[in-house]
């Protein structure tokens, strides 16, 4: 089954990290994502862009409205996300565990919803 797990921390923390810091917290990034995929776990993500970059789209009565920024202002960011194929949500949980910036601020997982087919 797959999960979602989306990644979110203060960017006041990761702002506040040195070079080296951010670097080597990259670099575990990299490791855990090359763990993930030779256990067969890892499917696919993206870190984001700063949430400064954002810009949040709506629809109401069929107009196109569009906000710069993000969808709500919160505490954590959204930074970016991993798929994962896990057997269960357990499994899926301590994998989402192992997630280098889980210690920064949450990973959020989620079972991934498959459409039905096109009729």
């Amino acid at each position: 089954m797959k999960y979602v797990a989306l990644v979110y921390y203060q960017e006041s923390i990761i702002n506040a990290m040195t070079e080296q810091e951010w670097h080597d917290l990259n670099q575990e990034c990299v490791a855990g994502v090359e763990r993930l995929t030779s256990q067969g776990n890892y499917v696919t993500g993206q870190p984001l862009q700063p949430v400064d970059t954002a810009t949040t789209v709506r629809v109401r009565n069929g107009e196109l409205l569009v906000t710069d920024g993000p969808f709500a202002e919160t505490k954590e960011q959204l930074a970016g996300f991993y798929l994962l194929e896990a057997r269960d949500l357990n499994e899926a949980l301590q994998l989402a565990g192992r997630i280098p910036p889980a210690r920064f601020g949450s990973i959020e997982v989620r079972p991934v919803r498959e459409l039905p087919p096109k009729d």
